[in-house]
């Protein structure tokens, strides 16, 4: 028997960590920069920064949320500063007037702080 007594219906479930990072990476402005950890504190998934690495590096290869602009927790960039993708990164930061200096991006400078 069907129960009809005006149940309220369910709420959309939450979204995914991943739906969670994805939306905080999306918001990161052009020209800033945002650690692996602190992309997962804006996300609401605290002390996650290897969860956070781990979903950047299975992102589809077309997607258009702006993966470069995460950096470790010392100012540089994770992948290989000698492999295509570590170029890639820098090339596209660098765009955005992003500044190296020794391998090294100023967090004090160019970390988003929302």
């Amino acid at each position: 028997m069907e129960n009809n007594r005006g149940e309220e219906p369910q709420p959309d479930p939450q979204p995914s960590v991943e739906q969670k990072i994805y939306i905080a990476l999306a918001a990161i402005p052009q020209g800033k920069v945002v650690t692996y950890g602190q992309l997962g504190d804006l996300a609401g998934v605290p002390r996650a920064a290897r969860q956070v690495g781990y979903i950047l590096r299975n992102l589809p290869t077309e997607t258009t949320l702006p993966w470069y602009r995460v950096i470790n927790a010392a100012g540089k960039i994770s992948l290989g500063p000698d492999t295509d993708s570590g170029m890639r990164q820098r090339a596209l930061l660098q765009e955005e007037g992003v500044v190296f200096n020794n391998g090294r991006i100023s967090l004090k400078q160019f970390r988003w702080q929302p």
